[in-house]
């Protein structure tokens, strides 16, 4: 279910490294618990955002949850379809529905993240909040 190209967070956010760049989003696991997204915060391109802090917010009809930044790194991309379409992150959470795309500012960052199937076992001790 979970694309093994991905690295994941225990937060239940994913990464797909390419180089030094990074793609960053939620997983279908957190759009599910979240329920009906209507809204994304995202940081502006140039932003810098810190690995482990907010990068911004996913509003459901159910809650507001912030989503942390898997890496360190500058804001180089938003994803403009999630502002006027932010359903998307449910429909397409591993794909049409990334949220930020950042440069990387130390790639040994992700060596701490979960492989697909790491976050799969992860979920399946029922360790996701």
């Amino acid at each position: 279910m979970y694309p093994q190209e991905f690295l994941y967070t225990q937060d239940h956010e994913w990464i797909r490294v390419d180089g030094t760049t990074a793609s960053i989003g939620i997983t279908e696991h957190a759009q599910k618990e979240l329920g009906d997204i209507v809204f994304v915060e995202v940081p502006q391109v140039g932003s810098q955002v810190t690995r482990k802090e907010s990068l911004g917010t996913v509003e459901s009809v159910k809650a507001v949850a912030d989503v942390y930044s898997p890496v360190t790194g500058e804001v180089i991309a938003v994803n403009p379809k999630i502002q006027k379409a932010p359903e998307l992150v449910n429909t397409d959470p591993h794909g049409e529905g990334w949220l930020v795309r950042v440069r990387l500012k130390d790639r040994s960052e992700t060596e701490s993240l979960m492989t697909a199937d790491e976050y799969e076992e992860y979920l399946k001790k029922g360790s996701a909040h």
